[in-house]
């Protein structure tokens, strides 16, 4: 089964720039599909490996911070070719 997860990383304190930066790097490294924009972080694939890889980054991510709020949403279906069509 394949998703579509969108990440957006809130730490709440200064200097969290960062931590941001290595969370998205790490999972650029992972293999799987990811976008950016200047508000959220889409990863792409199969459910499995996905989570397997946010289970270890989103852990590793809030350790590296104070304090932070970590906002995951799931769709059951691949959107990384989505283009709205208005």
């Amino acid at each position: 089964m394949n998703i579509s997860v969108e990440l957006t990383l809130t730490p709440l304190q200064d200097n969290y720039e960062p931590a941001i930066i290595d969370f998205i790097k790490k999972l650029r490294a992972s293999g799987l599909n990811v976008l950016e924009n200047p508000l959220s972080t889409q990863v792409y694939g199969e459910y499995d490996k996905v989570m397997e890889v946010l289970n270890k980054e989103m852990k590793t991510a809030l350790e590296s911070v104070e304090q932070g709020l970590l906002y995951i949403k799931i769709v059951k279906s691949d959107r990384s070719e989505y283009a709205a069509d208005f």
